[in-house]
C-alpha cells in the first residue's frame, strides 16, 4: 500500500483527489493552510488519513512536512498542488510576487524537501505536480502566472536530471492541466475549453498511476500546447489573448483581492 502526501489539499485538485485516495483504503498525508476540510476526511476515513496544517511560503514548511511524514508512516508518492493564480492586469507589485513566491519559490522549498527525503530514505519516490499548460509561454494577461508555471516545470525538469545523476530512483510526474473549474477560477465566468473536475480528476489520477513523465489534461490542452510551441517569440508577443468571458461585470479590484485572499492562497 502507497502512503501518498498531498500538498494544498483543501480545496479543489487536491480536495478531490484526497476524497478519491481515501475512499480507496489509500494513507494519505493532507497538507494546507487551512484544515477544516481536512479534518473533516479525518473524521470519515480515520484509519487512512493524517493532516498538519502547513503554509509552504514559510520557511518551517519542510519541517511539517517532515512530521506529517513520519505520522503517515513514510512517504512512497509526494504530490504538489499548491498554488494561486489570477488575472493582474493592474500589474499590482504585490499581487505579482505573491504569485511568483507560491508558485515558483514556495514550489522549490517543496519539491526539494520531498526529494531530500527520498534521497536519505533510499525510497524510490515519485514526485507528481500540478503545474499548468500557462506554462508554455509568457501569457500578458497572466504575467506571474504563467512564469511561475514555467519555472515549476523548469525545476522539475532539474531535479530529474539531478536524480539520475545520483542514481536516486525518483520519478516524476508534470500534471499541466487547462482551466478546471475550481475555487481559482472566477464564479459566473466562461474560460476557454474550461473542464468540469470531474471529468479531469480521472485523467489526473490515471497519469499519476501510470507515472507519465508530462501530462495535459487534456488531450485538446496538449495539442494547442504543441502548437504554442512552434510560434516564433517575434510573433508570440503580437498575439492578444482574451481569457475569461463573464456573464456578469467582473468584480471590483478590492472585491477580488479580498476573495482571492480567502479562497485561493495556497490550499
Amino acid at each position: 500500500m502507497k502512503n501518498i502526501v498531498i500538498m494544498g489539499a483543501s480545496s479543489g485538485i487536491g480536495l478531490a483527489l484526497a476524497k478519491a485516495l481515501a475512499s480507496r483504503g489509500v494513507r494519505v498525508g493532507l497538507a494546507a493552510r487551512r484544515t477544516d476540510t481536512l479534518a473533516d476526511l479525518k473524521e470519515s476515513y480515520p484509519p487512512f488519513v493524517e493532516f498538519e496544517k502547513i503554509d509552504i511560503t514559510d520557511n518551517s514548511a519542510p519541517g511539517k512536512l517532515e512530521k506529517l511524514i513520519e505520522r503517515l508512516g513514510g512517504m512512497d508518492i509526494y504530490i504538489h498542488v499548491a498554488g494561486i493564480g489570477y488575472e493582474n492586469l493592474m500589474l499590482d507589485p504585490q499581487w505579482e510576487a505573491e504569485i511568483i513566491g507560491t508558485n515558483a519559490a514556495a514550489f522549490a522549498r517543496m519539491t526539494s524537501a520531498a526529494y531530500r527525503y527520498f534521497r536519505a530514505s533510499g525510497r524510490p519516490g515519485h514526485i507528481a505536480a500540478i503545474t499548468s499548460v500557462a506554462g508554455t509561454n509568457g501569457i500578458g494577461r497572466l504575467s506571474a502566472y504563467s512564469a511561475s508555471k514555467k519555472c515549476a516545470q523548469t525545476y522539475l525538469v532539474a531535479l530529474e536530471q539531478l536524480s539520475n545523476a545520483e542514481n536516486a530512483g525518483i520519478t516524476f510526474t508534470d500534471i499541466r492541466p487547462g482551466w478546471i473549474r475550481t475555487p481559482l477560477l472566477l464564479p459566473a465566468t466562461h474560460y476557454p475549453m474550461e473542464m468540469d473536475l470531474e471529468y479531469a480528476l480521472p485523467l489526473i489520477l490515471k497519469a499519476i498511476v501510470r507515472r507519465k513523465r508530462v501530462a495535459y489534461i487534456d488531450s485538446r490542452w496538449g495539442a494547442l500546447a504543441s502548437a504554442w510551441k512552434r510560434i516564433p517569440d517575434s510573433l508570440w508577443v503580437k498575439m492578444k489573448f482574451k481569457i475569461s468571458h463573464p456573464d456578469i461585470p467582473l468584480p471590483s479590484r478590492a472585491d477580488l483581492c479580498n476573495a482571492i485572499r480567502q479562497e485561493n492562497n495556497p490550499r
